[in-house]
């Protein structure tokens, strides 16, 4: 394998990852934003009122998406190996 194909597999990973990545870190922004908008309209100055929601959204986004997130895995894995056995 030469270095260019290695550069390839690595850069095609970290695109994946941030694929499947991606939809808990946008409801993680989204949720904590929102979460921050309302204490700072309502002058509510507890620290720990954004872990609750938060952690709420992604639980359940993390149930939505699971699958999504394993296909792309599972795709990215039989890519990689193919080229392994390939040579």
């Amino acid at each position: 394998m030469t270095g260019a194909e290695t550069l390839d597999i690595a850069r095609e990973a970290v695109w994946t990852i941030v694929i499947v990545s991606a939809p808990l870190m946008v409801v993680g922004l989204v949720v904590g934003v929102a979460v921050s908008l309302v204490q700072a309209l309502t002058q509510i100055q507890e620290q720990t009122l954004v872990f609750v929601p938060k952690i709420l959204a992604m639980f359940l986004t993390l149930v939505l998406t699971l699958p999504f997130m394993a296909d792309r895995l599972h795709a990215e894995m039989l890519r990689i190996s193919s080229r392994i056995v390939g040579g």
